[in-house]
This record gives structure tokens, C-alpha cells and sequence, in this order.
């Protein structure tokens, strides 16, 4: 009996008590990220809510073990001094210096899920690379959102708290042989255990739980963020890459349904000039012309001017998003790029020849440029505009004025595309696309102007009305210069922001952005409202097709103005799987299988019709072309076949 005296019960109590404390604190912080998104993660009883926690025990686990990895080595590495105050004092710090840092990424989500609608990722380490204001940006969002603060320190507070009512009293080790050999045995015990929590499983059939893992347990997809937790979002994504060449079906079947390459025939004497507006989180919930026919109670627009150019304009009520972010935005709307669970734009592979509006432009002769009133370089925007081919690049040092800087991310809306009209068609024809800012964290618009807008519901709509306001002032200018009249207009938003509205709170409308294409030319006849279903990747065909680019043209879009109308699969992705609006149904893809099945109407994805539909043609051949996309998708990315 001896040889039990150095077994070590005392310490790996503790031990277990301290890890406990873990799984409780991040099942606190999953109620308050639910509690915080309430309104973007429906949970329909108790039951449900109790049964998302429960299978998110297992993501907490992977989490937990990466974090306190070296926390549970010092704690059971037998150094004879482990139950030393210094030893436990050393040890407190560990634990709560990475706890602490991991914990607060979950409250961070908190705040910005309302934004990116997705769990913290290592995606967001590329975003910040390109900024140099994130302090700043940190600051204002602790002081917009006070409470999630409060609530953090009060979490840690509770945390240390419970931490210290459990204590190890010092002991030294009599017998050394037993306690090495009962401290080995527990090394080997806690290092079986720490590799299935961080597998998910003890199966060695079993890979490694990930992101997707997560949409196994639930009954509607957005309650997969509810079984995640921030920290093992960001940790499972770090390194990785989802890139992979698959083989579903034959060329031919690609060839026949997907149609990689399109030709256009449209003869064009007078080449038209082309500026393409991405409005920074310019939802369709904002604006009232694409909200006719929604019979939404109570509904209110923000964006009068935007509304009234839509009566002279050709627009698109059901036009989705292809990414999450605006960098995503860039390369859908101008490269007919989506990004699916990884961005393109963020993979090995961005750096490659692409086929783009701007490169057909550069072809044809154009004068290309695009404005950004950030600090040059900000969001990847220029490095991926060089890829592109833009001839010219026009951000806060072009502008070279910073008393109009908006203190955190780029010069004001109103005076940047003031500088953009009177800049912008030295040179004709011309091709210029501005990506505006103010729209956008940390919801401000100029002093001047306070008390001009109203406040509306959310953050957004204020400062949603300050760009909708600068664009009619950059109207009465660009009016004035020689070259408006022979040019198209288009204006779409990069992502969506914060919804106020049920109805964009469905899962496949928080991809939901305008679409308008304007011209005060009657030749392009570009008038009207096309109810078919467009997205940002059909922007660039549209407008090859307009300025007469007859040769073949590489794109998962469309041209939304020729003739011969291709069936359209819209393409995105949540982050966790992939999403296609096919035909009558919309199907969601893990990359390897289908995983839902829904009517195309039943856009918060409420009722998954795998089951009923398994003999169904159509859903079937839908399935096919889904595998079919994606495959192409891989292969052209992986291969660098984007030209």
C-alpha cells in the first residue's frame, strides 16, 4: 500500500477541478453569444438549447486541450516542486494568461457575428495583416459595446475566484521510485486522453472534428455556431487549406452544365465607359426598391437617392453575395470569383493569372483604376488589384488630404467620391471601380452632419443613409464631366452588415445584396426589373458582354442582359459548408457530400428535404451539379487555369 502514498490524488483532483472550471466558463460563454445573436440563431425551446451546449462539449474539449496544453504538462511532469507555492503561483499565471486570451475571443464574436455571421477564424489574421488601425478599432468597439466587457471581466473575475477556493497544500515526495513511476503512468494516461479530445473520438477510423462537424447536431444551420466555440474555430482553421481537387463527374458533364467558358455576340460601335460602385455592407434590407414586393411590416428604407436612380435603372430584387468580407466582394464582383469555405484571395493560389473585367478592359483598350479611400494597401485591396491588372491604384496618398480622414479607416464617402468624379475619365474610355468605406465599424459619419440622418434601428442605418447621400452628391458631379453620358453604372454591396428585419435574418438573405446597373444612354437599354436570380459573379460577364468583348470569357456567372440566359447556380458559403441555389432547391456541401436539401423558397434553410427527395430527378441532377461546380471550381483554382 506504500506504493499508492505517491500516487498524486491531491494534484490531479485539483487538476481536473481547474480543467472543469473551463468546460463551465466556456458554457457561460456560449449562452451569451447565443443571448448576444439571439435574433440570427433561432433555438426553439430549452430542449434544443440544452442539447447544442451538450455537443458542444466536445468542441470545448479540443479547445480547452490546445490551450492549456503546457498547463497540464507542469501540472503532472514530476519535478518534485510542483506542489511548491512559487510552483502553483507559476502554474495560476499559465492558466489564466492563455484562458484569458482564448476566452476573450469568444466575447469578441459576440460582438462581430452580427458582422461576419460566422465563428472567429484564422481568416481574420489576413484581414489584420493589411490594417495598421486595429488598436483603435479594438478600443471603439469596447466602448460601443460596454456590456459584452463587463461581462468578460466578470466571467474572468468568477473564474479566479473559483480557481483559488481550491488549493494544494505542499508536499514532498518521499518515496521517489513510486512517484516517478505512478507520475509516468499518469503522463501516459493524460496524453491518450488530451489526443481523442483533440481528435474528437478515440476511433482511429475517425479524422479529426472540424468546423463542419459542428452542422451534424442541429436542426437548422446557423445553430452550428452554437455547438462551436471561438477558440477552436480559430485554432482548427490555423494553417489550413480546403483546397483540394475532387473528381465527381466527366468533363463533359462540366462542359454541358456548369459552362466554364461563355461567348458573347453583341456589337458595339461606341465603346461604353464602365464604374462599378462596391458599397461597403450595402445590404438589400436597406434599400426600399428592392423591398417592393417583400411586404415586410413596418419596413423603412435608408437609402432615398439609391431608390430613386433605381427607377431609371435596371435591378436585380434577388441578387446574393458570393463572400463574407469585403476583400470576397472584390473578387466576386470584378474576377467572377466566389469564395467558398476559404477565401481564393487568401490561398496559395490568388497569385495567379486571372481573366477579369479588368483585364478584358485592359484588352480592349480601357484605362483602368480603382479608388479606395483607405491607406494604401488597407484590406488587400491593392496587392490584389495588381494581380488583377488595374492600370492605376488611387487610395488615402492619392487623395493626400487627411483632414478629411474618418480617424479609423479611410477618408470620408462625400469628398473621396467627390475626388473620384473629377479624377476618374482623363482617359477614355475608361474602366474605374471605387469601393466606398463609410458604411462600415464603427458606424460614424462626419460631425458636421449629425442630426441630417435619421438613426434608424441598427448601428447601419445612419451611416448607410451618409453613403447613399455622398453618391447623390458624386451624381451631381459626375453629371457635369464629358464622359457621363456614354457609361454604365453599376452598384452592388460587397457583404451584408447588421439586420433590423426577420425576413434577412434567413440564412441564404444574409447574403442578400442590390443590384443595379444604370446608364443615361437609351442604347443600352437598361431599364427595368429582372426578378431572375444574379449574384456579384455575374457582373463581370454582364459587363463584357455590354462593351462588345466577343472572345470566349472564363465564369461561373452570367451575362444578365444577353439573350441566351444560362441556368444560374449561386454560389457562397457560411464558413461551415458550402451553399448553391440550383433550379427549385438549395443545396448546402461539405466538400465531399450533399448535407441539405431545400425548396428554394425556404431561405433560412428550416426544413432539410434529403429524405423525401432522395428519388427525385431534379433534386438529384441539382446534386450532380453542385459536385459538378465545385469540382470545376477546384480544378481551375489548383491549377491555375483562372485565365
Amino acid at each position: 500500500m506504500k506504493l499508492f502514498r505517491e500516487l498524486r490524488t491531491r494534484e490531479i483532483t485539483v487538476l481536473v477541478y481547474r480543467i472543469l472550471l473551463a468546460y463551465f466558463f466556456y458554457q457561460v460563454a456560449r449562452f451569451l453569444f447565443w443571448f448576444f445573436n439571439r435574433g440570427l440563431i433561432r433555438i426553439d425551446s430549452v430542449q434544443d438549447y440544452f442539447g447544442l451546449a451538450f455537443h458542444g462539449v466536445a468542441f470545448d474539449t479540443t479547445a480547452i486541450l490546445y490551450v492549456n496544453a503546457l498547463f497540464i504538462l507542469l501540472s503532472i511532469i514530476p519535478v518534485i516542486i510542483n506542489t511548491r507555492k512559487g510552483y502553483q503561483k507559476l502554474l495560476f499565471w499559465l492558466y489564466f494568461i492563455t484562458n484569458g486570451i482564448a476566452y476573450a475571443m469568444n466575447f469578441g464574436d459576440m460582438v462581430y457575428f452580427k458582422f461576419s455571421q460566422m465563428r472567429l477564424t484564422s481568416a481574420a489574421l489576413q484581414v489584420a495583416q493589411h490594417e495598421d488601425n486595429m488598436f483603435r478599432i479594438f478600443t471603439l468597439s469596447v466602448v460601443q459595446n460596454p456590456f459584452v466587457l463587463l461581462c468578460f471581466i466578470a466571467s474572468m473575475a468568477l473564474w479566479v475566484f473559483l480557481y483559488r477556493k481550491v488549493k494544494i497544500a505542499e508536499q514532498k515526495p518521499v518515496r521517489l521510485v513510486p512517484y516517478f513511476i505512478w507520475s509516468l503512468v499518469l503522463i501516459c494516461v493524460t496524453t491518450v486522453l488530451a489526443v481523442g479530445g483533440i481528435r474528437g473520438d478515440f476511433k482511429h477510423s475517425t479524422r479529426p472534428i472540424n468546423l463542419v462537424d459542428a452542422n451534424r447536431f442541429v436542426k437548422l444551420p446557423a445553430q452550428g455556431n452554437m455547438v462551436l466555440n471561438s477558440t477552436f474555430s480559430f485554432f482548427r482553421t490555423l494553417n489550413t487549406n480546403n483546397f483540394k481537387e475532387v473528381h465527381f463527374v466527366d468533363e463533359k458533364f462540366i462542359e454541358e452544365n456548369i459552362h466554364p467558358y461563355k461567348t458573347y455576340n453583341r456589337a458595339v460601335t461606341d465603346k461604353p465607359n464602365i464604374v462599378i460602385f462596391i458599397i461597403e455592407s450595402f445590404s438589400r434590407e436597406y434599400s426600399g426598391a428592392f423591398n417592393r414586393e417583400k411586404n415586410i411590416k413596418d419596413y423603412v428604407s435608408y437609402t432615398p437617392f439609391m431608390d430613386s436612380l433605381a427607377n431609371e435603372s435596371l435591378i436585380f430584387p434577388n441578387t446574393f453575395a458570393n463572400g463574407r468580407q469585403s476583400i470576397h466582394g472584390m473578387s466576386s464582383v470584378l474576377a467572377g470569383i466566389p469564395s467558398l469555405t476559404d477565401a481564393f484571395t487568401s490561398s496559395p493560389y490568388s497569385n495567379q493569372k486571372i481573366q477579369s473585367i479588368v483585364s478584358v478592359c485592359n484588352e480592349m483598350g480601357y484605362d483602368t483604376s480603382f479608388y479606395h479611400g483607405a491607406p494604401n494597401g488597407s484590406m488587400g485591396f491593392l496587392g490584389f488589384g495588381n494581380i488583377l491588372g488595374f492600370k492605376h491604384y488611387y487610395g488615402k496618398t492619392e487623395y493626400n488630404n487627411d483632414s478629411d480622414f474618418d480617424g479609423t479607416w479611410a477618408i470620408w464617402d462625400e469628398p473621396f467620391l467627390q475626388y473620384f468624379a473629377k479624377n476618374a475619365g482623363k482617359k477614355q474610355p475608361f474602366m474605374a471601380t471605387v469601393f466606398t468605406a463609410s458604411s462600415h465599424h464603427p458606424f460614424k459619419i462626419p460631425e458636421r452632419y449629425n442630426g441630417k440622418f435619421k438613426k434608424g434601428k441598427n448601428q447601419m442605418h445612419e451611416p448607410i443613409q451618409y453613403t447613399d447621400y455622398s453618391i447623390r452628391k458624386y451624381f451631381e458631379t459626375a453629371r457635369k464631366q464629358p464622359w457621363f453620358h456614354n457609361t454604365i453604372f453599376v452598384f452592388t454591396g460587397d457583404h451584408t452588415n447588421e439586420v433590423y428585419y426577420p425576413e434577412y435574418e434567413k440564412i441564404m438573405n444574409r447574403f442578400a445584396v442590390p443590384l443595379i446597373f444604370y446608364s443615361p444612354s437609351p442604347a443600352y437599354q437598361l431599364k427595368g426589373v429582372d426578378h431572375e436570380l444574379a449574384q456579384q459573379i455575374d457582373i463581370y460577364p454582364t459587363l463584357a458582354d455590354l462593351i462588345g468583348y466577343n472572345r470566349k470569357i472564363r465564369s461561373w456567372g452570367r451575362s444578365l442582359v444577353d439573350a441566351k440566359r444560362y441556368p444560374p447556380v449561386i454560389a457562397n458559403s457560411d464558413g461551415a459548408a458550402e451553399q448553391f441555389i440550383i433550379g427549385n432547391y438549395i443545396y448546402r456541401f461539405d466538400g465531399k457530400e450533399i448535407v441539405g436539401i431545400f425548396d428554394n423558397s425556404d431561405l433560412g434553410l428550416e426544413k432539410n428535404l434529403m429524405d423525401r427527395l432522395k428519388n427525385n430527378f431534379d433534386a438529384e441532377k441539382g446534386k450532380q451539379i453542385a459536385k459538378a461546380w465545385y469540382q470545376d471550381y477546384m480544378d481551375r483554382v489548383i491549377n491555375r487555369k483562372m485565365n
